[in-house]
């Protein structure tokens, strides 16, 4: 069986471009061995290249929004990221990225300019109040993550025309209202999430 590269929600198209991560989130399905969404199975066999991305994509317009997600950080694989989303924006489509808002520190520069030509929206993993609580759940690789993180979601208004920082309610020790009132400080959107449902 072809690895699920492209699935759908609701109405929304989802890109599953890569399977490592910067984090290694308590809370997260794939930690927990577990690589389903709704019903796909988004085990990879191999990591996919821009055009076989390209070619899992129908029509973008049919969609609300093309969202590059699935078990894994697609900002690690940002050039093959700008290409498919240039792609898509090029055929009508909006891109939204999942991202946990590390860019930056992984690739030792701004990205937010490049993102900025092909990418409509952006949702950054909160998923703390303060650092204790972002690294009790997120485990993060790279020193600093935390302040990274809130870094790049301050930066990215600047670049992004909507940008929505997102926490999972039920986390031990998240504040979801702590949560909310620093995204406002941010100058940026919120959304809740629930442990333990994905998609």
């Amino acid at each position: 069986m072809p690895q699920q590269i492209a699935y759908q929600i609701n109405n929304r198209l989802y890109l599953s471009i890569t399977d490592r991560c910067t984090l290694e989130c308590a809370f997260c399905p794939k930690t927990q061995g577990n690589m389903q969404v709704k019903g796909y199975d988004l085990t990879p066999d191999h990591r996919p290249e821009a055009e076989e991305i390209i070619a899992a994509i129908d029509d973008p317009k049919a969609y609300d929004e093309v969202v590059f997600c699935g078990f894994g950080e697609p900002t690690l694989r940002l050039n093959v990221l700008l290409k498919v989303a240039r792609n898509i924006k090029s055929r009508g489509g909006r891109v939204r990225v999942n991202t946990d808002g590390l860019a930056n520190l992984v690739h030792k520069n701004d990205t937010l300019p490049a993102l900025s030509e092909c990418v409509d929206a952006i949702s950054v993993s909160m998923n703390g109040q303060n650092e204790e609580v972002y690294e009790r759940h997120c485990r993060p690789n790279l020193p600093g993550s935390f302040e990274a993180m809130i870094k790049f979601i301050e930066d990215a208004k600047a670049h992004i025309p909507q940008v929505t920082a997102t926490a999972v309610n039920g986390l031990e020790g998240l504040d979801i209202d702590a949560c909310r009132k620093r995204a406002e400080a941010l100058g940026v959107e919120f959304r809740q999430r629930e442990l333990d449902r994905v998609g």
